[in-house]
């Protein structure tokens, strides 16, 4: 007589709420608010000179979205995203757009 099969080792079950599909990863990528996740990878590429203007804008526009989409749907995660690529977001536009008005200035001035 052959041996039993052996069980699945995950079994086909369709997500319910109290097994969701993501597992735990949502904890950590907010794949359901993705404007929360872009603004992070956003605001922290705009550490790279001289893109960092130009991504430092969209990491605070799309910040303040994400945050605005978790405060409506808490399910969806992603609040500590969402603040880092507004705080990034800000402080880089400030500071890129702070040293292009410099060198704006100082080179109209030595023109």
């Amino acid at each position: 007589m052959p041996p039993p099969a052996a069980p699945a080792a995950y079994p086909p079950y369709p997500p319910t709420p109290a097994r969701p599909a993501s597992g735990g990863m949502d904890a950590l990528i907010p794949t359901k608010n993705p404007c929360a996740l872009i603004a992070y990878y956003l605001g922290v590429f705009s550490l790279i000179p001289c893109i960092g203007l130009l991504l430092a804008i969209p990491a605070l526009i799309l910040g303040i979205k994400g945050l605005s989409f978790y405060n409506q749907h808490p399910e969806a995660k992603g609040k500590a995203h969402a603040l880092v690529g507004i705080i990034m977001g800000g402080l880089f536009t400030l500071i890129w757009g702070g040293l292009m008005v410099m060198v704006l200035v100082g080179a109209a001035m030595h023109a």
